[in-house]
């Protein structure tokens, strides 16, 4: 049978795994907005450009510039979402973790107590006689 402790150790990796899931979310969100934000600055130079073709785009770079801002933002509130969940689960298992060193550290003291008591009791049998003939009475 299986004690508290090894069933929350179970349930500490498990969460653990649920953390790294959330930190992997949390991490593409912000390597796909440096990626954004990469693309939004060459938007940006291709309007400043002095090059005679940039300047025929101008309207079209501009309006890109405003529906990548737009998406920036929107990958920026997916990112504080994920962050949130992954400070979350963080947060689960260290409790979990916690609460499963308090159930070795009382399985263990458990196990102390049995041990010592059963000493006690062999000695305590050791010198017993088993009926009063056996003192000569």
């Amino acid at each position: 049978m299986k004690t508290r402790s090894q069933k929350l150790k179970r349930l500490v990796a498990v969460q653990r795994h649920l953390e790294q899931m959330a930190e992997a979310d949390f991490v593409e969100m912000v390597r796909q907005r440096e990626a954004l934000a990469e693309t939004i600055d060459v938007v940006v130079d291709a309007m400043g450009s002095a090059h005679p073709m940039h300047r025929m785009f101008s309207g079209h770079y501009s309006s890109q510039v405003g529906r990548l801002v737009q998406k920036d933002q929107m990958l920026f509130g997916i990112q504080q979402t994920h962050e949130a969940r992954m400070l979350k689960e963080r947060a689960k298992a260290d409790r979990l973790e916690e609460n499963m060193k308090d159930a070795r550290q009382s399985e263990d003291r458990e196990e102390a107590d049995n041990s010592i008591y059963d000493l006690i009791d062999q000695h305590v049998a050791r010198q017993a006689p088993a009926s009063g003939k056996v003192d000569g009475r």
